[in-house]
């Protein structure tokens, strides 16, 4: 049998570049060594149904743990000491991890095994698309690297200030010692030359402390400053296409695991401020005991608490510090539509546990995080009924927001806070979720704003270059496979009718709401359509590349006519929704080029039958012919049974007779899919006749009957579908 390359074997054949790319979203979450140890077991499970399934990831993770241990117990033989310790240390990690949360485990495979998909999709890209282009820019890193080395030197700084705030208090200390020696002194010992050099050994300390304390403020204010500067410029801008990244990577787009970068930032910040914080209540105590003429600290120190407080403020307004202090002092209320009531003609109320503390028991990587699991939106009914408001379109440009109410509790500081969702579609109907997700991905290809819930009054357009970009995602994302540039022309020709794509702009009405020229559906419904049917039954097909899938009529017989007969191309069809079809070439006795396109085959017929099947026991009957599979290589010249060999669901069967023993005598039946081509007509009637019995008896039947006979019996009624 011959096996497929694994997509971990495709990874990690890919150029430096892209690898880089791989390496930055493996780490102790999913160790790369289990990526790699267990490559094909891995990409054996179903992990994105797990996500959604607690039970399905809690077996999936035992299973997981299971294949630990049997590569424990091979790489123990070998005696692979570094081995052996880091698979010990990553099992007793995982354990640990995703034991009280085991679909997060699944979440995580699931969104490292997608990424990959894409960066792999990306590679076989002639040219990186405009989205994925600008969220990777030089400019964009450069940035990055610098907001890492300015947080660190204050970090720096703080400590620094923090060794002048100590010195303070040991200088006031000996100065107050001093002090209180001279006072205890007799008086006849206060007129002596001992006495006036104390005094003036005093007045020096006091001056050197007064010049320490104008320092050690002058410094906090320096880092209050910096500080202030990098959270109003480069953080929020960091912070701003960070937000933007995730707006891509929830439609398909490249995922970045730059929230940790972030994220340690900002509490890396919110720690040298709570510590700045600290520092200048120290300075207050210090002046409390002891203070004087000009003394810096009550003239300096309420307004720098003031800058450092609001400071603190809003480096917590991002929710992005990562603080053990903070662990179920957190409490998060959700709503939704909570002030959306004359945006939308519907209102939601959330039904359910809609408020929770924020925990570090819900994360796998320390974070605070809270998941609300049960939460039903429920609509609110008005007086109107919302009559008129039910049409699939208008549902699905319908815009709604998710509340998230958030108060801290921290070092006596109290902090309400207010967060929403990218913009939500609520649906009544399964019917209405192509639509839905059509219109989540128009809104975050076409704005950066994250809460215009009026967008579709008045929707933008998108670059074609874009939305072709986004639909390659979709493939890559859901079905594991990109789109190449061929394939890209054909849908850009079907969207622009133009044979060539450039950086037009398309409506949102021409992508999902007006037909395609001479059809009854939009071009969504059409490449949805065709999602839904790679995914439910010929998903490994199209991983291994062997379907074509987006090729007009035309191209397909420019392609086919100079092949040798029997050369054959798999194809989505234009005119049926979630259909696809063969298109095969032959010759005919005066060397004329013929072509032969079968009716598509739909998800009914589909689920009846496997395609690779359909495509080793096809049989055409061409006049008085002996039925044959006319199917001999797979464009360009690849022998079928080499493409498809590997996914056929069972042998042919051999010449079987009735016997005496055996299941009452019966011969074991299949379903053999087979086409008659009339000798006026080039084209195959429908595929829909799928006999109930096996090629050996099919053969037994050739050689007692004609196949006129054959032939009369398979257009009578009885055998149609």
């Amino acid at each position: 049998m011959i096996q497929s390359m694994s997509q971990w074997n495709q990874v990690q054949q890919l150029e430096i570049k892209f690898l880089e790319q791989v390496d930055q979203f493996y780490d102790d979450n999913f160790p790369m060594e289990i990526r790699h140890l267990l490559a094909q077991w891995i990409e054996n499970q179903d992990w994105e149904a797990a996500s959604n399934n607690e039970t399905m990831a809690t077996i999936l993770l035992q299973n997981l743990l299971i294949q630990l241990d049997e590569q424990l117990g091979r790489v123990s033989k070998e005696k692979n000491l570094l081995l052996i310790h880091n698979l010990k240390r990553i099992r007793k990690v995982l354990q640990g991890k995703f034991h009280g949360n085991p679909m997060h485990v699944a979440v995580v495979i699931s969104n490292c095994l997608r990424e990959e998909r894409r960066i792999l999709a990306a590679a076989n890209m002639p040219v990186q698309g405009p989205l994925e282009k600008s969220l990777q820019s030089s400019s964009v890193s450069e940035r990055q690297r610098n907001v890492e080395h300015k947080v660190a030197a204050i970090k720096n700084s703080v400590q620094m200030t923090e060794q002048d705030t100590k010195y303070l208090e040991d200088l006031q200390d000996e100065f107050d010692y001093r002090y209180k020696t001279i006072q205890t002194m007799d008086q006849g010992d206060k007129n002596s030359a001992l006495m006036n050099q104390e005094v003036l050994t005093l007045q020096e300390m006091l001056n050197s402390l007064d010049f320490k304390r104008k320092e050690a403020l002058s410094k906090m204010t320096q880092i209050v400053n910096e500080t202030d500067l990098l959270m109003n410029s480069m953080l929020v801008e960091e912070l701003q296409d960070w937000k933007r990244r995730q707006q891509i990577a929830c439609i398909g787009g490249p995922l970045h695991n730059g929230l940790d970068q972030l994220q340690n930032c900002f509490t890396l910040l919110a720690e040298s401020l709570f510590q700045l914080r600290r520092q200048l209540e120290k300075l207050e105590e210090q002046s409390t005991k002891m203070t004087y003429e000009g003394d810096p600290i009550p003239l300096q120190r309420p307004h720098l608490l003031e800058r450092v407080t609001f400071l603190i403020y809003n480096l917590f307004k991002k929710l992005l510090i990562k603080l053990p202090e903070l662990n179920y002092q957190v409490k998060v209320k959700a709503s939704i539509d909570k002030n959306a009531s004359t945006l939308s003609n519907r209102r939601f109320v959330l039904c359910g546990t809609h408020v929770k503390a924020m925990s570090i028991e819900e994360s796998s990587n320390g974070s605070l995080s809270v998941e609300f699991r049960h939460l039903q939106p429920k609509e609110m009914k008005s007086s109107a009924g919302n009559k008129g408001n039910e049409g699939c379109h208008m549902v699905t440009e319908e815009l709604h927001s998710i509340t998230f109410e958030t108060q801290i509790c921290l070092y006596g500081l109290t902090i309400d806070l207010e967060t929403c969702s990218l913009p939500v579609v609520m649906i009544s109907n399964v019917s209405q979720l192509p639509n839905a997700w059509a219109a989540i991905i128009w809104y975050n290809v076409s704005t950066n704003d994250s809460q215009n819930l009026v967008f579709f009054n008045n929707p933008p357009s998108a670059t074609l270059s874009q939305l072709l970009e986004v639909m390659s995602w979709q493939f890559s994302s859901y079905v594991g496979r990109g789109l190449n540039s061929d394939q890209l022309n054909m849908l850009a020709e079907k969207l622009t009718v133009q044979s060539s794509y450039t950086d037009g702009h398309l409506t949102w009405a021409k992508f999902c709401k007006e037909h395609l020229p001479g059809k009854s559906f939009t071009f969504w419904t059409w490449l949805e359509a065709i999602l839904d049917l790679i995914k439910k039954h010929i998903l490994p097909l199209w991983i291994d590349g062997y379907i074509m899938g987006f090729v007009s009529k035309e191209k397909e017989r420019l392609l086919l006519k100079d092949k040798m007969p029997g050369t054959f191309l798999l194809r989505f069809s234009e005119s049926h929704l979630g259909g696809i079809t063969f298109t095969w070439v032959d010759h005919s006795e005066n060397g004329e080029v013929r072509f032969h396109s079968v009716e598509p085959y739909n998800k009914g017929r589909l689920s009846a039958l496997p395609f690779a099947d359909i495509l080793r026991d096809y049989k055409v009957i061409m006049a008085e012919n002996i039925p044959e599979n006319p199917l001999k290589y797979l464009y360009p010249d690849i022998p079928k049974d080499k493409a498809f060999g590997k996914h056929y669901s069972s042998q042919p069967c051999e010449v079987s007779r009735p016997t005496e023993k055996g299941d009452k005598g019966y011969v074991p039946s299949v379903f053999i899919p087979i086409s008659t081509i009339r000798s006026d007509s080039t084209e195959p009637h429908s595929p829909s006749d799928l006999l109930p019995m096996s090629p050996s008896v099919y053969a037994v039947l050739r050689e007692n009957l004609s196949p006129t006979t054959i032939e009369t019996a398979m257009k009578s009624p009885y055998s149609a579908e």
